[in-house]
């Protein structure tokens, strides 16, 4: 975990809207939503209290799915599948390849810190649509 954040309103409306959002959204999606709850709040807020989170610890980044970052409010082992075609995002287990993350280390003498690892196909509603 990082740094220990000070208690912010804005904050707790960017984590709770994030919370209550579990589609990985952007920091756009997050803005829309909590200017719904408190329409002062700007896109700069967010931003800053997004990255703030992000820092502490309290939500992850997920950069590279679609050129834009998404946020992620579930910080334990998983990874990522993304629909090809309408472009929703799925938690998958991190048990779905259990010694993905200990082999490269392993055999390249490599310390791994941090990963995103994302799988592409088609969601089943997108099969079942076509």
């Amino acid at each position: 975990m990082g740094r220990i954040l000070k208690y912010s309103k804005q904050r707790d409306l960017v984590l709770k809207t994030l919370q209550e959002n579990v589609v990985h959204p952007t920091a756009d999606f997050v803005y829309a939503k909590a200017k719904e709850h408190n329409p002062n709040i700007s896109l700069a807020t967010v931003y800053r209290n997004l990255n703030q989170l992000v820092e502490s610890g309290d939500i992850k980044k997920i950069n590279g799915l679609d050129n834009m970052a998404h946020f992620d409010h579930n910080t334990h082992k998983h990874f990522h599948f993304i629909c090809t075609k309408c472009g929703k995002i799925f938690d998958m287990p991190y048990d779905i390849v259990p010694e993905l993350n200990t082999k490269p280390a392993e055999q390249k003498g490599l310390i791994i810190e941090s990963y995103d690892i994302s799988f592409h196909g088609i969601c089943p509603d997108c099969r079942d649509n076509h």
